[in-house]
């Protein structure tokens, strides 16, 4: 085993090594840009080295400056984690180069799955069912179009380096394709320096399973299953392991199409096999296709390891060491079920758009995991991926599972930033979800209904007036004993006007009005109740209240600043940018006319891409952004006015 490991990564990336290395007595070595000086995984680890400014590609991406910290530590061994560098086979190599053991395949494994459209061929050949598409190096415009008619519409033109949902569009309409395609290469280009795509079939119910596999070079097995279909922007939000639905036959089947996977290509280390599900008509072994091979550690993993019992972290560590595989097939079994879902940091209804903030209120429930890379206090910066945190639930049964992570999602607090919690929720009270019945595409067809933000409750508003009513010295702090003293408290939620009142009858007594109806809040050795029910956990931070609701959901109020003044000039004819990020294409000149819904700009946040469009039909009066240009969120990009008759 290893004395000293260089982990390669950042955030719940390295935290989660970190914690499997500290067991096993491994040192490591953090690596860090400026933007992470004060991050968790720095100050987790045995050692930390500063290794460039924010950009990832000055940093988190900078070979040389990660091998030249390696040896400057002594360390035995580098990390890759999972994204950045981990599916780089010229990193790979160069490790090795360096006299370090990479932890995880070796370059021509890599190369080998790296690229979609070969490692589709390669699958053929070893007899692994792939989809149906294009594959072929000729990259003009016109032949993808032309292959796209011969595969028959919906289809799906991917990237064929990298994962993540990066450089992925699904295509309806043939006069939507060349658009698509543009759009489709230049993330790739941006997140993978390669902008080559392969086009193929959209399932029409596709299920998005995947195989957890592991090799030591000379055999593989498989881990079972995890099913990762709810996705949004091609991203998975919600996974789970076994299969819903899963048949012994089809498990069997795929399990051995991804040892064959891993056998073709002698592979060493963790992978994921993808796999494409025609769910149509239940699961059957003869409708599934390979998809891709990602060849490293999921973000995923821990629902495999929650119903495996292992530590896939130690089994890399020590098949990277020359260790064979810990177990064989037959000594693997399936413990219960295991659902995970990811907390991102992200505006939900702006069609999750990545958002930034400083958590000023980070709480997890006991009594599940929590893979995360932030604290409290820490910022959520436009630099890298939004995740906030993994959590896990485990339970005997798929119900008890699902049942345990929407009550740890309940008493979750998250504040200083926007975040998918809502969200999440409700797409585990989703009908089709708990049926067993996910798909791809649930998540955007039903997306308004997921989206819906239900109003607070009249008694979540009313605790939020207790709080507001003296925020600094504590609830009625400040009125006069007992007089009958009446005031009107302002509060907005989401924009609106909630209509509240407060009556103080006493120290410990109290009236409130919200919206018309009327509350009794009376305080009793120290602790408030309203109606004769124990108040929720508040939090008062500059003007803002939040009411930690448990299941009714979490609530945040505005305190009202009369001295605010709405800014002219930011309605429709303004388009501002609704996050930091990088300005990556300017689509308008002035004086263009536009119709409502033209692309204007398109904003990179976060390693995707977001297209800003007009809210209305105008001409471009002023572009006040240039490509190129790095801007924070609310700065004006396009102005419109209205265009000639």
């Amino acid at each position: 085993m290893f004395s000293r490991i260089l982990i390669a990564n950042r955030g719940e990336i390295a935290c989660r090594i970190i914690d499997t290395a500290r067991r096993l007595g491994v040192e490591t070595v953090a690596i860090f840009s400026d933007a992470d000086a004060s991050a968790r995984h720095v100050a987790m680890a045995d050692h930390a080295i500063r290794i460039g400014p924010p950009p990832a590609l000055d940093s988190y991406l900078n070979s040389p400056a990660i091998l030249a910290a390696a040896r400057a530590t002594g360390s035995q061994a580098i990390h890759p984690g999972y994204g950045f560098l981990s599916e780089n086979p010229d990193f790979a190599e160069a490790v090795a180069q360096a006299g370090l053991v990479f932890i995880g395949p070796g370059a021509t494994a890599i190369r080998a799955m790296g690229l979609k459209d070969a490692a589709k061929a390669l699958m053929e050949q070893a007899g692994v069912p792939v989809v149906p598409g294009y594959h072929g190096g000729d990259q003009s415009p016109e032949r993808l179009a032309r292959e796209a008619g011969r595969i028959g519409y919906p289809v799906l033109i991917k990237a064929v380096a990298g994962g993540g949902g990066k450089g992925m569009r699904r295509v309806a309409d043939p006069a939507q394709f060349s658009e698509a395609l543009a759009s489709a290469r230049r993330e790739a280009q941006n997140a993978f320096g390669n902008d080559a795509v392969l086009v193929e079939r959209y399932v029409a119910t596709p299920r998005h399973v995947e195989v957890q596999i592991f090799g030591d070079g000379t055999r593989a097995i498989h881990l079972f299953e995890r099913d990762c279909s709810l996705q949004r922007r091609h991203q998975k939000v919600i996974e789970e392991a076994p299969a819903p639905g899963m048949t012994e036959a089809m498990r069997q089947a795929m399990g051995q199409a991804a040892v064959r996977a891993a056998e073709a290509i002698a592979y060493v280390g963790a992978g994921t096999v993808e796999f494409i599900v025609d769910a149509s008509d239940g699961l059957h072994p003869d409708r599934f296709w390979f998809m891709e091979m990602n060849t490293r550690l999921q973000v995923e993993h821990p629902v495999t390891e929650a119903i495996t019992g292992l530590d896939l972290v130690e089994w890399q560590l020590r098949v990277a060491a020359g260790e064979p595989l810990p177990l064989r097939q037959e000594d693997l079994s399936i413990r219960g079920h295991a659902v995970e879902a990811r907390l991102y940091a992200e505006n939900v209804p702006a069609g999750f758009l990545p958002a930034t903030g400083r958590l000023t209120r980070l709480m997890f429930p006991q009594g599940i995991r929590v893979e995360t890379g932030v604290r409290e206090g820490d910022a959520i910066s436009p630099w890298y991926d939004p995740l906030i945190a993994k959590l896990i639930a485990h339970g005997p049964t798929r119900q008890s599972a699902l049942e345990r992570l929407a009550a740890a999602l309940a008493r979750t607090q998250v504040v200083g930033c926007e975040t998918n919690l809502a969200f999440l929720s409700a797409l585990l009270r989703h009908e089709a979800f708990r049926a067993g019945h996910p798909d791809t595409g649930l998540i955007e067809r039903d997306l308004s209904a997921l989206t819906l933000a239900a109003p607070p409750p009249p008694e979540v508003a009313a605790q939020a007036v207790l709080v507001a009513a003296s925020p600094v010295e504590g609830v009625l702090a400040g009125f006069h004993l007992w007089s009958p003293l009446a005031q009107r408290i302002e509060l907005r939620w989401s924009g609106n006007p909630v209509s509240c009142g407060l009556v103080v009858d006493g120290p410990d007594w109290a009236s409130i009005a919200v919206d018309g109806r009327a509350f009794t809040a009376t305080r009793s050795a120290g602790i408030w109740r309203v109606d004769g029910s124990p108040v929720f956990d508040t939090l008062a931070v500059l003007g803002e209240i939040t009411v930690f609701a448990g299941v009714l959901g979490t609530f945040t109020f505005q305190i009202p600043d009369p001295l605010d003044r709405q800014i002219p000039g930011t309605g429709a004819e303004v388009t501002l940018s609704p996050m930091p990020g990088l300005v990556r294409a300017v689509l308008v000149a002035p004086c263009q006319d536009v119709t409502q819904d033209a692309p204007l700009i398109v904003l990179e946040a976060m390693k995707m891409e977001h297209t800003l469009t007009a809210a209305r039909n105008g001409r471009v009066a002023e572009v006040l952004a240039s490509e190129g240009a790095q801007v924070e969120a609310g700065v004006p990009l396009v102005r419109l006015e209205p265009a000639d008759d």
